[in-house]
């Protein structure tokens, strides 16, 4: 099976950032989609890193307007668990065969993590055009994007990692560069806090940058 890197794309155009979120309590999942979604951002990243985010993926997914898809998936029972609690896509911080065979077996459209060349090139042979830039800073940021952009012009990145209202601006103006990922939007000490008002300002605020 192949990936569906129409889904991902269509889900790229919706927003020029999507939420990298971590959620503790699945009393946090509705009003936490809710103010994203009437920010402005509809596509939603739910982290595997806390027990709860399972249980804040199939609550999410019954918020009108919300794409929400399953991050941090690194195992095939992650993609197994993910699609099962409504996930409508995956993201993941590396892409090994098993992880990235588990998703398209299950035919969970994904977003798969590259840090390099190699992996770019690997992935694109595979079918996908659309990849995870990751961890971005830390891989080189904008000028490892700029310096893949030349011989790998048919590859579009969602740089995450280290993204941040400081330099977000200047990695969605790269031409490889379809949307980026961020957790400054819904952090954790917000989301506890349920400073739903504040998460809706930022996604507002985010929603609006130029790309």
């Amino acid at each position: 099976m192949k990936n569906d890197t129409a889904y991902i794309r269509e889900l790229a155009s919706l927003a020029p950032i999507i939420p990298v979120l971590v959620v503790d309590d699945v009393a946090d999942a509705v009003p936490l989609a809710q103010a994203l979604v009437q920010g402005g951002l509809p596509v939603l990243e739910v982290t595997l890193r806390t027990p709860a985010a399972l249980d804040v993926i199939a609550a999410m997914a019954g918020v009108a307007g919300a794409r929400v898809g399953a991050g941090t998936l690194v195992t095939a029972a992650d993609v197994t668990a993910a699609k099962a609690a409504g996930s409508t896509f995956g993201v993941t911080p590396g892409s090994p065969a098993a992880v990235v065979d588990a998703c398209l077996a299950a035919g969970l459209p994904l977003l798969p993590g590259a840090a390099t060349a190699t992996e770019a090139m690997t992935l694109h042979a595979r079918g996908f055009e659309v990849l995870k830039f990751f961890p971005a800073e830390g891989a080189g940021g904008i000028t490892t994007l700029k310096g893949l952009g030349g011989p790998l012009p048919d590859i579009s990145f969602c740089p995450t990692g280290g993204v941040s209202p400081g330099n977000a601006r200047d990695y969605l103006a790269l031409p490889n560069v379809v949307c980026a990922g961020g957790s400054w939007i819904a952090p954790l000490d917000l989301v506890k806090a349920g400073d739903w008002d504040e998460i809706e300002r930022r996604a507002r605020t985010a929603a609006a940058l130029p790309r």
